[in-house]
């Protein structure tokens, strides 16, 4: 399958070995992975404080950068639910945009969506051997509604222990520009997040949203607790023979 790459804003100028580890991965499965030059963000920080004339402009870019794509992978729950869900807002009902985003967007996935529901796979050959716990962002379980598809994905893993997470299932308190606007609220939200992360005894925590990783991250590294955080699609990317890309 051809599988037109959005690496998004954030991954590509702060996490670009996601991006990496998202191509790795789908050739490795058999796949054909294009990036088309002419991306950009999705406006998502546009829509949620408010600028929704510059939001539907880059939504408009979006649509002509990969009206023709089979399908469009997004290694963010954020963006991709930026899409399919805030796009069709943008441009009213009726209008030219809203008709290219119902067109479009059925074809855009978020990575676990495409491997579960597209590509048909949960085991998908890694290997990566290490305690793991998942964490759900809100735009991922809320929005995109993509429920037990990480977690088969993570099971299939040789090597990998899955380990609970308590409170899995409240905000890490990032939420786009919520950590801007609400910093006190948003730091012990993200602190709640890591103490659980280090009371679960995993090595590792793992989501589909770097932001949330970022935010959750940076509270792990400043009290030295020795949990680092990793995209699913770099333990999905992972063999016993390649390793992780660091």
């Amino acid at each position: 399958m051809r599988i037109a790459l959005f690496i998004t804003c954030v991954n590509d100028t702060l996490f670009p070995d996601t991006g990496r580890h998202v191509v790795r991965l789908l050739e490795r499965l058999g796949h054909e992975v294009v990036f088309p030059e002419g991306q950009t963000c999705c406006g998502q920080m546009h829509y949620n404080t408010g600028y929704r004339r510059p939001a539907a402009k880059l939504a408009v870019r979006f649509v002509r950068t990969f009206e023709d794509a089979d399908a469009v992978v997004v290694p963010s729950g954020s963006c991709a639910a930026m899409i399919r869900d805030n796009y069709p807002r943008l441009g009213g009902s009726g209008s030219r945009l809203s008709r290219k985003v119902a067109g479009l967007a059925p074809r855009v996935y978020d990575l676990t969506e495409l491997l579960v529901d597209v590509l048909g796979v949960t085991d998908v050959g890694a290997y990566y051997p290490h305690k793991v716990a998942y964490h759900p962002t809100c735009h991922g379980l809320r929005m995109l509604g993509l429920g037990d598809r990480p977690y088969r994905l993570l099971r299939a893993v040789r090597g990998l222990e899955l380990v609970e997470l308590a409170g899995a299932t409240e905000c890490c308190g990032f939420g786009g520009t919520f950590a801007v606007k609400n910093g006190d609220v948003s730091s012990a939200m993200g602190a709640d997040k890591a103490r659980h992360a280090v009371e679960s005894g995993a090595e590792v925590l793992c989501a589909v949203d770097n932001s949330c990783l970022m935010h959750i991250g940076g509270t792990l590294s400043r009290q030295r607790s020795g949990l680092r955080v990793a995209h699913i699609a770099e333990i999905l990317a992972s063999t016993e023979k390649e390793g992780a890309l660091r």
